[in-house]
């Protein structure tokens, strides 16, 4: 087997691989209980799109699709904390509202 063509199998399976990753990632933001879940989900899919991008970008020897994946990267980064800051505030009112029902239900 010359390299060529264990690279091309090897893209080959590696888009399988991905393929099935952002499928199941799909079904755990669909079916995830809580919202956290889902971020992550989310989070997974910007990851296995970073991947998809980088295996294109061995397929079709075109390397400027790494600058795009590392945008990606950032972009999705940044989308993370935000969600995540989203997530802490929610939580935190959720606390105080919890709180003010308790002192009206015992004043």
């Amino acid at each position: 087997m010359s390299g060529t063509e264990f690279l091309s199998l090897s893209v080959t399976i590696a888009l399988g691989v991905l393929s099935l990753a952002f499928v199941l990632t799909i079904v755990r933001i669909v079916r995830g209980p809580s919202l956290p879940d889902r971020i992550l989900g989310l989070d997974m899919l910007v990851s296995i799109g970073i991947g998809y991008i980088c295996v294109i970008a061995i397929k079709t020897s075109f390397f400027l699709y790494l600058d795009v994946a590392i945008s990606l990267g950032l972009v999705g980064f940044l989308a993370t904390v935000a969600f995540a800051r989203y997530v802490l505030h929610r939580g935190a009112q959720s606390e105080n509202n919890a709180g003010k029902l308790k002192e009206s239900r015992n004043g």
